[in-house]
């Protein structure tokens, strides 16, 4: 019989932090534009999905994990897929807006 004590445990204590997040009780499609949105719609919905983080209790731990990961998909912590590359790019290479 294999020795299982030796492996890792659960790594639940990574993802409890979700348990309490704001999203879980809102439509995830708030999050993750449709293809081919564009212009007014996008910024609403990307306003109203920054609306539902800026009072979520674990938005620093999501905007971490987003950071972290590299996530390349939807507003997470409170930050879009457009704000998160600028904070991740290398600084030689940001503009100035």
């Amino acid at each position: 019989m294999a020795d299982v004590s030796r492996l890792p445990g659960a790594y639940d204590h990574y993802w409890d932090w979700q348990l309490e997040a704001a999203c879980r009780r809102v439509e995830n499609s708030l999050f993750f534009h449709p293809a081919g949105e564009r212009g007014a719609a996008h910024k609403a919905r990307d306003e109203a999905a920054k609306a539902v983080c800026a009072r979520c209790p674990v938005r620093t731990e999501c905007r971490r994990h987003a950071l972290e990961t590299r996530e390349p998909y939807g507003v997470w912590g409170g930050l879009s897929e457009e704000e998160r590359e600028l904070l991740l790019r290398p600084v030689r290479h940001r503009r100035v807006a």
